[in-house]
């Protein structure tokens, strides 16, 4: 919904990747089944705004003129579509998904030809005048490679973002859509932090391999491509994967910006945190230790940051993190502040939602809690769209101050 009412620039959504389903059928279904709930509850008067998780599945199948209008017809004017999560490539539920959520990464040309297939759907459902944004994988899985590849790997996929930044330049000159491509930064990925996020951009993008290609897909002369690569590449600030990194939110924000790195989306979410650790607190966290998804854990300790490629590693040495603080990767409900013997990361969301509040920080903002189905029987009480409802409608009273 536009945020408008609020005094607030932009607009606010929740992503629909925590439905299941990777093919329109199911998407088409589970959207007509929970859309009409969330909207009653969250913006009854005015039409809601959808971050459309679109998979590789789903966008060949939008590309039917026939699918597409159905999904048209769906939307209506009661939603319309803004954002997209492009990031997981193929299935996302019911089944073990860990690191094969950055498959294909961004050294895999179809990566890029799926990307460049979504930004395509984007265009033909973006509304006219809207910006449009589609997030993705942050570049690559750092534990793929040793340490003395990651340059190379880095000018690899800054090489083929360089291309579809291309696309996206020429999908606007065709279709008047501006679209951008927004990184999302996440652990053990190879854009992990800030700082490296800061650094791939301006050496890979603003320079080298990626402002290479862009400039010999488009024609462009340095000046000219370097505003292409601004204007089409940017980051999606995901909350949670920020302060499971212990990021400070205003430095981090800060430090893009000094950059001019455009935050095309921030993605409202929180993390579980266990400050201090102790063996009764990390028994109760241990139900949190599920199959599907990487729960990749930073332990704050006197020496630095140790980290934890999943939450069962950290569980192991619980004897030794003791009196230290945790923050696992698990997006949990935002509206939720504390969850039995340990905390979440609700403080860091609000002191992002303030920051957004005094100077705005995107355009978009998106609500991404896609765990549902693998949380703790206890805290899955609530119907989906109820509880779809219940964060955005915090949100909302976040921004209302």
């Amino acid at each position: 919904m536009h945020l408008a009412g609020l005094g607030c620039p932009g607009h606010l959504t929740y992503c629909t990747n925590i439905h299941a389903g990777e093919h329109w059928p199911d998407v088409e279904q589970s959207l007509a089944a929970n859309l009409p709930a969330i909207k009653a509850a969250v913006s009854p008067d005015g039409p809601l705004g959808l971050g459309l998780r679109i998979s590789a599945s789903m966008a060949t199948a939008l590309s039917d003129p026939d699918t597409l209008t159905r999904l048209t017809t769906l939307l209506g004017n009661d939603y319309y579509v803004f954002t997209v999560n492009a990031f997981p490539y193929g299935n996302f539920h019911g089944q073990p998904v860990k690191d094969g959520a950055y498959r294909p990464d961004w050294t895999d040309p179809e990566r890029l030809r799926y990307t460049n297939e979504t930004a395509e759907v984007l265009a033909n459902i973006l509304p006219d005048g809207q910006a449009g944004t589609i997030s993705t994988v942050p570049a690559s899985f750092k534990p793929w490679f040793d340490e003395s590849e990651f340059d190379g790997v880095a000018a690899a996929c800054a090489r083929l973002m360089g291309q579809h930044a291309a696309y996206l330049y020429d999908l606007r000159q065709r279709t008047g859509k501006r679209i951008a491509l927004a990184l999302e930064p996440e652990p053990f990925c190879l854009l992990e932090t800030i700082d490296e996020t800061v650094a791939f951009f301006e050496r890979h993008l603003f320079a080298g391999a990626g402002m290479e290609a862009l400039a010999s897909a488009t024609g462009l002369g340095q000046h000219d491509a370097l505003i292409a690569m601004r204007t089409h590449l940017g980051v999606c600030y995901d909350v949670c994967h920020a302060a499971v990194e212990f990021e400070d939110p205003d430095a981090s924000l800060d430090a893009l910006e000094d950059a001019g790195i455009t935050v095309g989306k921030v993605q409202l979410s929180s993390a579980l945190r266990l400050n201090p650790v102790d063996t009764n607190a990390a028994a109760a966290l241990a139900q949190f230790d599920e199959p599907v998804y990487l729960h990749q854990t930073m332990e704050r300790t006197d020496a630095g940051v140790l980290r934890h490629p999943d939450l069962a590693q950290a569980l192991a040495r619980v004897g030794e993190a003791t009196g230290n603080e945790w923050r696992s990767h698990f997006h949990v409900p935002i509206f939720l502040e504390r969850m039995e013997q340990f905390d979440t990361t609700q403080e860091f969301l609000r002191s992002i939602l303030q920051r957004h509040r005094k100077q705005p920080i995107s355009e978009h903002l998106e609500v991404e809690t896609y765990t549902w189905d693998v949380l703790p029987e206890q805290y899955r009480g609530l119907p989906v769209a109820d509880a779809i409802a219940r964060e955005l409608n915090w949100v909302l009273a976040e921004l209302k101050g």
